[in-house]
């Protein structure tokens, strides 16, 4: 037999496996995100099987982090997808995000000394956000959470981030130093003129206040990021 009809015979052979066969052959780590979604759903709609279903809701999710943030409401604007099929995306979804603080809370006692600690520390709370948040760490004097704060959500301006804001529960937590923390949805970390400007200004404040303002650190995506790094400090990059 040709080597080349061979080949083809085996490739369309595995493209028409079911995500269940395919599973039970080569385990979970060789399925396709739209196979791994229709083994949860386990059927599709009339005319339509469940990969295709579940490749549709990629397709309009964007990626398979931004489900996480999906509500009910989002996965019944997607045809085929009922209060059923709904009820288990939404369960899944928040079981994964569960997992993922889990993961987070074991280290919370260590102290956040790095803004690769940082990002760590926000990797299940920024995983297919689309809207842009800012978040302020208060710290003990070991760098230690002692409490994290959301002043805003929307573009990081100075009219949205103010001092006042960002400074107001450190001080009343007799905080040593904090970190702000905001995130790019669109995953390049690279700071604008706005992000800057609102370093400047907390930096300038911090000095007034007397708590130490350890880093500014904007959170992106690995995939996204030039540098490959998927944060940036301002810390790092010697601008505080």
């Amino acid at each position: 037999m040709n080597s080349d009809v061979s080949s083809h015979r085996i490739k369309d052979m595995v493209a028409s496996e079911r995500p269940q066969e395919r599973l039970e052959r080569l385990g979970p780590e060789a399925l396709s995100d739209r196979e791994l979604l229709a083994l949860i759903l386990r059927s599709g709609r009339r005319g339509v099987d469940v990969v295709s279903l579940t490749g549709s809701l990629l397709d309009k999710a964007g990626s398979l982090s931004r489900l996480m943030h999906w509500t009910r409401n989002d996965f019944l604007q997607v045809n085929g997808i009922g209060a059923v099929k709904a009820a288990q995306l939404v369960t899944v979804m928040e079981l994964v995000r569960r997992v993922i603080r889990e993961w987070d809370d074991t280290s919370s006692s260590r102290p956040i000394d790095s803004a690769k600690a940082v990002a760590q520390h926000f990797r299940s709370r920024i995983a297919g956000l689309d809207v842009e948040k800012f978040w302020v760490l208060c710290l003990d004097r070991k760098n230690r959470l002692l409490q994290e704060c959301e002043t805003s959500s929307g573009t990081a301006t100075s009219s949205l981030v103010h001092p006042r804001e960002v400074f107001r529960e450190a001080i009343r937590l007799s905080a040593t130093a904090v970190i702000v923390v905001h995130n790019h949805p669109s995953g390049d970390p690279a700071p604008s003129p706005a992000d800057i400007q609102v370093t400047r200004q907390l930096r300038e404040a911090a000095q007034t206040v007397k708590i130490d303002l350890l880093d500014h650190v904007i959170l992106g995506r690995q995939s996204t990021d030039p540098l490959g790094l998927g944060f940036y400090s301002f810390s790092d990059a010697g601008l505080l």
